[in-house]
Protein backbone atom coordinates (compact mmCIF):
# COMPACT_ATOMS: atom_id res chain seq x y z
CA UNK A 1 0.00 0.00 0.00
CA UNK A 2 1.53 3.00 -1.09
CA UNK A 3 0.56 6.27 1.75
CA UNK A 4 -1.19 9.15 0.11
CA UNK A 5 -2.00 12.41 2.64
CA UNK A 6 -5.38 13.79 1.76
CA UNK A 7 -5.62 17.16 3.02
CA UNK A 8 -9.75 17.85 2.81
CA UNK A 9 -11.93 19.30 5.04
CA UNK A 10 -14.95 18.00 3.08
CA UNK A 11 -14.98 14.75 5.02
CA UNK A 12 -17.70 13.29 2.61
CA UNK A 13 -15.25 13.72 -0.32
CA UNK A 14 -12.58 12.17 1.70
CA UNK A 15 -14.41 8.74 2.48
CA UNK A 16 -15.19 8.50 -1.08
CA UNK A 17 -12.00 9.19 -2.31
CA UNK A 18 -10.22 6.70 0.27
CA UNK A 19 -12.61 4.03 -0.56
CA UNK A 20 -11.49 4.52 -4.45
CA UNK A 21 -8.47 4.75 -4.12
CA UNK A 22 -7.49 1.92 -0.97
CA UNK A 23 -8.56 -1.52 -3.66
CA UNK A 24 -5.83 0.23 -6.02
CA UNK A 25 -3.25 0.31 -3.67
CA UNK A 26 -3.49 3.12 -1.78
CA UNK A 27 -3.27 3.95 2.12
CA UNK A 28 -4.95 7.26 2.55
CA UNK A 29 -4.28 9.60 5.45
CA UNK A 30 -7.66 12.37 5.92
CA UNK A 31 -6.12 15.79 7.39
CA UNK A 32 -9.59 17.92 8.04
CA UNK A 33 -7.63 21.31 7.80
CA UNK A 34 -4.40 22.93 7.19
CA UNK A 35 -3.35 22.52 10.60
CA UNK A 36 -3.54 18.63 10.92
CA UNK A 37 -1.89 17.99 7.32
CA UNK A 38 1.21 19.92 7.99
CA UNK A 39 1.76 17.93 11.35
CA UNK A 40 0.74 14.64 9.34
CA UNK A 41 3.33 15.61 6.93
CA UNK A 42 6.15 16.30 9.29
CA UNK A 43 5.54 12.83 11.41
CA UNK A 44 4.54 10.48 8.71
CA UNK A 45 6.23 9.23 5.64
CA UNK A 46 3.60 9.56 2.10
CA UNK A 47 4.58 9.20 -1.38
CA UNK A 48 2.13 11.92 -2.39
CA UNK A 49 -0.35 15.00 -1.12
CA UNK A 50 -3.52 15.24 -2.62
CA UNK A 51 -3.75 19.17 -1.08
CA UNK A 52 -7.62 21.11 -1.54
CA UNK A 53 -7.25 25.05 -2.03
CA UNK A 54 -9.82 25.51 -0.04
CA UNK A 55 -9.42 24.71 3.92
CA UNK A 56 -11.09 26.24 6.85
CA UNK A 57 -7.88 27.37 8.86
CA UNK A 58 -5.33 28.24 5.41
CA UNK A 59 -5.33 29.05 2.21
CA UNK A 60 -4.34 25.76 0.11
CA UNK A 61 -1.77 28.05 -2.14
CA UNK A 62 -0.26 29.02 1.11
CA UNK A 63 -0.33 25.25 1.93
CA UNK A 64 1.43 24.17 -1.06
CA UNK A 65 4.09 26.71 -0.76
CA UNK A 66 5.07 25.45 2.60
CA UNK A 67 5.24 21.84 1.58
CA UNK A 68 7.49 22.37 -1.20
CA UNK A 69 9.92 24.41 1.09
CA UNK A 70 10.24 21.41 3.28
CA UNK A 71 9.98 18.28 0.67
CA UNK A 72 9.64 17.94 -2.68
CA UNK A 73 6.79 15.24 -2.48
CA UNK A 74 4.43 15.12 -5.71
CA UNK A 75 1.59 17.58 -5.03
CA UNK A 76 -2.09 17.12 -6.81
CA UNK A 77 -3.65 19.91 -6.20
CA UNK A 78 -8.06 19.65 -5.78
CA UNK A 79 -9.87 22.31 -6.86
CA UNK A 80 -13.26 24.12 -6.59
CA UNK A 81 -12.30 27.25 -7.69
CA UNK A 82 -13.07 28.23 -11.31
CA UNK A 83 -10.47 30.53 -12.02
CA UNK A 84 -7.84 29.30 -14.26
CA UNK A 85 -5.54 31.82 -12.39
CA UNK A 86 -5.54 29.91 -8.85
CA UNK A 87 -4.43 27.05 -10.63
CA UNK A 88 -1.49 28.68 -12.29
CA UNK A 89 -0.72 30.27 -9.04
CA UNK A 90 -0.38 26.17 -8.08
CA UNK A 91 1.61 25.07 -10.23
CA UNK A 92 4.39 28.43 -9.82
CA UNK A 93 4.29 27.68 -6.12
CA UNK A 94 5.30 23.65 -6.81
CA UNK A 95 2.37 21.63 -7.12
CA UNK A 96 2.93 19.09 -10.09
CA UNK A 97 -0.84 18.86 -11.21
CA UNK A 98 -4.29 20.19 -10.36
CA UNK A 99 -7.59 18.28 -10.64
CA UNK A 100 -11.02 20.37 -10.89
CA UNK A 101 -14.07 19.46 -8.71
CA UNK A 102 -15.85 17.84 -9.27
CA UNK A 103 -14.01 15.13 -10.88
CA UNK A 104 -13.81 11.22 -12.03
CA UNK A 105 -12.82 9.07 -9.73
CA UNK A 106 -10.82 7.26 -12.42
CA UNK A 107 -9.35 10.51 -13.39
CA UNK A 108 -8.19 11.36 -9.93
CA UNK A 109 -6.20 7.64 -10.19
CA UNK A 110 -4.73 8.25 -13.52
CA UNK A 111 -2.91 11.36 -12.34
CA UNK A 112 -2.07 10.05 -9.01
CA UNK A 113 -0.58 7.11 -11.05
CA UNK A 114 1.07 9.48 -13.37
CA UNK A 115 2.67 11.22 -10.63
CA UNK A 116 4.13 8.34 -8.77
CA UNK A 117 5.33 7.05 -11.68
CA UNK A 118 7.53 10.12 -12.66
CA UNK A 119 8.71 10.55 -9.14
CA UNK A 120 10.02 7.25 -9.08
CA UNK A 121 11.38 6.05 -12.46
CA UNK A 122 11.57 9.49 -14.26
CA UNK A 123 10.57 7.90 -17.27
CA UNK A 124 12.36 5.19 -19.06
CA UNK A 125 13.79 8.07 -21.48
CA UNK A 126 15.23 10.14 -18.76
CA UNK A 127 16.41 6.64 -16.71
CA UNK A 128 18.25 5.87 -19.67
CA UNK A 129 20.53 8.80 -20.03
CA UNK A 130 22.40 7.48 -17.25
CA UNK A 131 25.62 10.59 -18.09
CA UNK A 132 25.27 13.74 -16.51
CA UNK A 133 24.53 16.72 -19.27
CA UNK A 134 27.20 19.30 -19.03
CA UNK A 135 26.18 22.75 -20.44
CA UNK A 136 29.33 25.38 -19.08
CA UNK A 137 28.51 25.46 -15.12
CA UNK A 138 24.95 23.61 -15.94
CA UNK A 139 25.00 19.88 -14.89
CA UNK A 140 22.18 17.69 -15.32
CA UNK A 141 21.99 14.56 -14.21
CA UNK A 142 19.35 11.94 -15.17
CA UNK A 143 20.74 9.13 -12.83
CA UNK A 144 20.83 11.01 -9.66
CA UNK A 145 17.73 13.31 -10.61
CA UNK A 146 19.70 16.54 -9.58
CA UNK A 147 20.43 19.48 -11.52
CA UNK A 148 23.33 22.19 -10.40
CA UNK A 149 24.29 25.64 -11.50
CA UNK A 150 28.38 26.45 -10.22
CA UNK A 151 27.87 23.31 -7.46
CA UNK A 152 25.13 24.52 -6.65
CA UNK A 153 21.63 22.30 -6.38
CA UNK A 154 18.66 23.99 -8.23
CA UNK A 155 15.29 22.65 -6.54
CA UNK A 156 12.91 21.03 -9.23
CA UNK A 157 9.52 18.99 -8.47
CA UNK A 158 9.98 15.69 -10.40
CA UNK A 159 7.58 16.36 -13.33
CA UNK A 160 9.56 19.70 -13.79
CA UNK A 161 12.92 17.82 -13.51
CA UNK A 162 11.92 15.35 -16.60
CA UNK A 163 10.69 18.28 -18.62
CA UNK A 164 14.21 19.93 -17.85
CA UNK A 165 15.57 16.53 -18.79
CA UNK A 166 13.55 15.92 -22.09
CA UNK A 167 14.71 19.62 -23.27
CA UNK A 168 18.39 19.21 -22.65
CA UNK A 169 18.31 15.42 -24.06
CA UNK A 170 17.27 17.19 -27.21
CA UNK A 171 19.52 20.17 -27.22
CA UNK A 172 18.98 22.56 -31.10
CA UNK A 173 15.70 20.43 -31.18
CA UNK A 174 12.67 22.66 -31.29
CA UNK A 175 10.03 21.01 -29.16
CA UNK A 176 6.16 22.12 -29.09
CA UNK A 177 4.16 22.00 -25.92
CA UNK A 178 1.96 18.97 -27.30
CA UNK A 179 5.49 17.01 -27.38
CA UNK A 180 6.91 17.71 -24.39
CA UNK A 181 3.42 16.58 -22.98
CA UNK A 182 3.61 13.38 -24.77
CA UNK A 183 7.51 12.53 -23.83
CA UNK A 184 6.89 13.40 -20.07
CA UNK A 185 3.11 12.34 -19.38
CA UNK A 186 2.45 9.83 -21.81
CA UNK A 187 -1.08 11.90 -22.73
CA UNK A 188 -2.16 14.81 -25.02
CA UNK A 189 -1.84 18.23 -24.19
CA UNK A 190 -5.69 19.99 -24.10
CA UNK A 191 -5.97 23.32 -25.80
CA UNK A 192 -6.53 25.43 -22.30
CA UNK A 193 -3.81 23.87 -20.51
CA UNK A 194 -1.04 26.35 -19.79
CA UNK A 195 0.77 23.79 -17.19
CA UNK A 196 3.51 23.34 -19.50
CA UNK A 197 4.48 26.88 -19.45
CA UNK A 198 4.01 27.64 -15.63
CA UNK A 199 6.24 24.56 -15.18
CA UNK A 200 9.14 25.97 -17.85
CA UNK A 201 8.84 29.34 -15.84
CA UNK A 202 9.84 27.54 -12.57
CA UNK A 203 12.50 25.58 -14.28
CA UNK A 204 13.90 29.13 -15.19
CA UNK A 205 13.62 30.54 -12.41
CA UNK A 206 16.32 27.57 -11.23
CA UNK A 207 18.29 27.38 -13.54
CA UNK A 208 18.68 30.42 -15.34
CA UNK A 209 21.06 33.34 -14.25
CA UNK A 210 18.52 36.07 -15.46
CA UNK A 211 15.11 34.34 -16.12
CA UNK A 212 14.07 37.24 -17.72
CA UNK A 213 16.44 37.43 -20.45
CA UNK A 214 16.81 32.66 -20.64
CA UNK A 215 20.02 31.49 -21.67
CA UNK A 216 18.98 27.89 -21.64
CA UNK A 217 15.34 27.63 -22.75
CA UNK A 218 14.13 29.49 -25.43
CA UNK A 219 11.01 30.43 -26.33
CA UNK A 220 9.89 29.82 -30.13
CA UNK A 221 6.99 31.87 -30.62
CA UNK A 222 4.15 29.67 -32.63
CA UNK A 223 6.47 26.87 -32.04
CA UNK A 224 7.32 25.81 -28.49
CA UNK A 225 10.65 25.90 -26.52
CA UNK A 226 14.13 24.45 -27.59
CA UNK A 227 17.07 23.92 -25.35
CA UNK A 228 20.12 26.23 -26.68
CA UNK A 229 22.32 23.68 -27.87
CA UNK A 230 25.23 26.08 -28.63
CA UNK A 231 25.96 26.50 -25.24
CA UNK A 232 26.64 23.20 -24.05
CA UNK A 233 30.32 22.76 -23.58
CA UNK A 234 32.29 19.95 -25.34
Amino acid sequence: MRPILQIEDDVRLAAMVREYLSPHGFAITHAIDATSGLQALATGRFDAVLLDLMLPDADGLDVCRKIRGQTSIPILMLTARGDLSDRVVGLELGADDYISKPFEARELLARLRALLRRAQTGGEELSSAAKPLKFDDLVIDPAARLVSRSGVACSLTAYQFDLLCVLAQHAGRAMSREQLMQRVRGESLEAFDRSIDVHIGRIRQAIEPDPQHPRWILTLRAVGYMFAADRAAP
